[in-house]
């Protein structure tokens, strides 16, 4: 049996990058500069390495430089899309609702400064055996990498919450979720809603499955974070010469 065809990813790539400006004041956050290419291109040639054919970008601060870099994304053996920002912000998740004319029964969900080597594959397969709304990929991170947020026993998240932190809190929410379209369109179209809201409300409901990723993540949200990227890659260069 053949394996079933990937599911279209969504990028979170509107943000304003406030933390980074130093390293680029007019330019988007995913055009940042890592070792000579911008950030956008490591990240669509890793998803396109995963299987991934079908891209939507989520966009708003300086859009018009994310589209011009990007095309329609043949060159990374992609089919890329954008949905915009429009005048009044909606949130992240209000984001995902605006691109959800270009979507279909379910999708991944990647953060635009987030670059995960985890096994999309079998993430996919997970989410969809669990028959679940949604899935949230978590890491043990123990506050290495960032503040942990997430209690998780026996493959089930206890608890999540970015704001209220506990002793009990060893994971971490990794960055890549997979949803159901219907996640989204139950949405008002008109209130500013954050993914986490949509997280925490899909667990109450007793509607979200986990995936435990073993590999940490990087990320370019902070200027630790992306100085890490470079070496990361920069070492990845090192070994495939």
């Amino acid at each position: 049996m053949s394996a079933a065809p990937m599911l279209p990813v969504v990028i979170l790539a509107g943000g304003l990058g406030t933390r980074i400006r130093q390293y680029g004041e007019n330019v988007p956050k995913a055009l940042l500069d890592i070792n000579g290419e911008p950030f956008l291109a490591h990240q669509l040639r890793l998803l396109q390495k995963n299987g991934i054919r079908h891209v939507i970008l989520c966009i708003g601060h300086l859009a018009e430089q994310i589209e011009s870099f990007t095309g329609d994304g043949s060159r990374f053996g992609l089919k890329v899309e954008f949905s915009y920002d429009g005048p009044v912000l909606l949130g992240t998740a209000g984001a995902i609702r605006n691109a959800l004319p270009k979507l279909h029964s379910a999708f991944f969900v990647l953060y635009g400064d987030s670059y995960l080597t985890c096994d999309y594959a079998a993430i996919q397969k997970s989410f969809l055996r669990s028959r679940k709304k949604a899935l949230m990929t978590v890491l043990k991170n123990e506050g290495r990498w960032d503040k942990s947020n997430v209690e998780f026993a026996n493959g089930k998240i206890r608890v999540y919450d970015k704001k209220l932190n506990s002793p009990a809190m060893k994971h971490i929410d990794y960055g890549l979720g997979v949803f159901q379209r219907s996640v989204f369109e139950a949405l008002p179209t008109d209130q500013k809603i954050d993914l986490a809201a949509v997280y925490r409300d899909l667990l109450a409901q007793g509607e979200l499955a986990a995936y435990e990723v073993p590999e940490r993540f990087y990320e370019i949200g902070s200027p630790e974070g992306l100085l890490e990227l470079r070496a990361y890659l920069a070492g990845r260069t090192h070994e495939e010469k």
